[in-house]
């Protein structure tokens, strides 16, 4: 009777550990709907119109897939790959490039992402975030400065700050 129990536990311990393993095969996560991403980008757009900048505007998955760009009629040509490149790099690292520039300078044990290809180290990127989950990631170019690109695409996830929390 003590090794058919002994059968019978080991079993169940197959079948759940079974059940674990295949549990972690699969990743569920939470995404910009394209209708939020594009909610983000017209309302980074705005502030920065507000404030006289003309920009583009990009609004990437958690992935760094381009979800939404938004070029102002007045942005230069440069705005487009650079406002991309700052919400890729900032999906990619999972902080903003703002942060990425104070431990990528030179001499820096990091100083090395500054070389990789399509990292854009220049303020203006900032993750889109919810309830402990990376949702995407939006970068804004052509204001004078990564503080004031920053600024805008900060204001820009703060006006739909409702839609994000779930």
């Amino acid at each position: 009777m003590t090794v058919r129990n002994l059968l019978a536990a080991t079993a169940i311990s197959f079948l759940l550990a079974s059940s674990a393993a295949a549990q972690e095969a699969l990743v569920s996560y939470k995404s910009l709907s394209p209708e939020l991403a594009l909610d983000l980008a017209r309302a980074t757009l705005a502030d920065c119109r507000k404030r006289g900048f003309q920009v583009t505007v990009a609004v990437v998955d958690r992935f760094g897939i381009t979800q939404v760009l938004l070029r102002d009629r007045f942005a230069g040509p440069h705005t487009v790959s650079t406002a991309s490149g700052k919400a890729w790099t900032a999906a990619s690292f999972r902080t903003s490039t703002t942060e990425l520039i104070a431990i990528s300078q030179p001499g820096m044990m990091q100083a090395g992402i500054r070389h990789l290809p399509g990292a854009v180290i220049v303020g203006g990127g900032l993750t889109v975030e919810a309830a402990g989950s990376l949702l995407g990631a939006v970068g804004v170019s052509g204001a004078p400065g990564g503080d004031a690109d920053e600024a805008c695409a900060k204001a820009g996830i703060d006006a739909v700050r409702d839609k994000l929390d779930f």
